[in-house]
């Protein structure tokens, strides 16, 4: 099971630690969703899943204001008592020293932000979804050509990276060379990214690693993009039979996703990166209800139907 540390959900959303006494290195967080624990300020604890992180928004609150001050810790102290990750108090909500006091002894940090409860819990679904999702890594590039994400793929020494820096010198962007991180943030979305020692370089056979960033500028990288189209690059075989009209779309699969992928045969002579981004600006029509395929099979039939009659 994949974690996130408590830290960077502090950092990445820019949150105040109202407890700071509290060592929150080692806290980690298993679970994308959150809980805004309503039914547990009551007393209802049935089906609750301590592991979440809990929000507490103007409707809690209010709430807990129409109680005295021990009944308010006394609910408190119970909430903690499930060693739940931390509790996050929404639009800047005024925090008790008594609330603080008690939180600092039972080792439950608590946060605070400025955004209102809705926005915020999107704002950490979305992201505790991408950070704690299943992953693969796997060998190739991945490359955005005009907004599609083609994950370049093939045996060791075929020609991944030349083609990718033959794209990223035609003006498009470079994701990740030779390994790509591949995770699954539903069930119809992977995103690809690039291991961090590895980002932004390429290898070249005969010259070594060149750092695309550094030569042709921050325009021509990004550090994630989702994969829309897979393209296997693998050698030219005479009595193999390829498809000429790409009527059937073909698929790979990686972790339950299916996504459409082209087989390319290389020859001496055939440009890779050309061949890429006509495969992504075809990929595009597909997508926007035009088949160039289906319309030359649709010409060739009302021929014939025109000709037998």
């Amino acid at each position: 099971m994949y974690t996130v540390e408590l830290v960077r959900l502090i950092e990445k959303m820019n949150l105040e630690n109202c407890t700071p006494e509290i060592d929150i290195k080692n806290i980690k967080l298993a679970q994308p969703d959150v809980n805004r624990p309503a039914l547990q300020l009551t007393g209802f604890y049935n089906h609750f899943d301590s592991e979440r992180v809990q929000v507490i928004g103007h409707v809690e609150q209010a709430y807990m204001q129409q109680l005295d001050e021990n009944q308010r810790l006394e609910i408190m102290s119970r909430l903690m008592d499930c060693k739940v990750p931390c509790i996050v108090f929404s639009r800047s909500i005024q925090i008790e020293e008594s609330l603080i006091r008690l939180a600092t002894e039972k080792g439950v940090p608590l946060l605070r932000t400025t955004k209102t409860t809705s926005s915020f819990m999107a704002e950490v679904i979305r992201w505790l979804n991408v950070e704690l999702a299943p992953r693969i890594t796997i060998h190739g590039g991945l490359v955005d050509v005009y907004g599609e994400g083609i994950l370049i793929m093939g045996e060791s020494g075929i020609g991944k990276s030349e083609a990718a820096l033959e794209l990223i010198k035609r003006g498009h962007r470079l994701v990740t060379d030779d390994v790509v991180e591949i995770k699954k943030v539903s069930d119809d979305t992977l995103i690809g990214t690039s291991p961090d020692i590895t980002r932004h370089f390429i290898e070249l056979r005969g010259i070594g690693i060149i750092d695309v960033k550094t030569l042709f500028g921050v325009e021509s990288v990004k550090n994630t993009q989702a994969i829309d189209l897979v393209i296997k690059l693998e050698e030219w075989n005479k009595d193999k039979q390829y498809d000429r009209l790409g009527l059937e779309e073909q698929y790979i699969e990686f972790l339950g996703n299916r996504v459409v992928c082209h087989s390319i045969p290389i020859r001496p002579g055939r440009n890779l990166a050309v061949i890429c981004e006509a495969a992504a600006v075809n990929f595009r029509q597909k997508k926007m209800g035009y088949n160039a395929a289906r319309e030359l099979y649709n010409r060739v039939t009302n021929n014939l139907k025109k000709s037998d009659n």
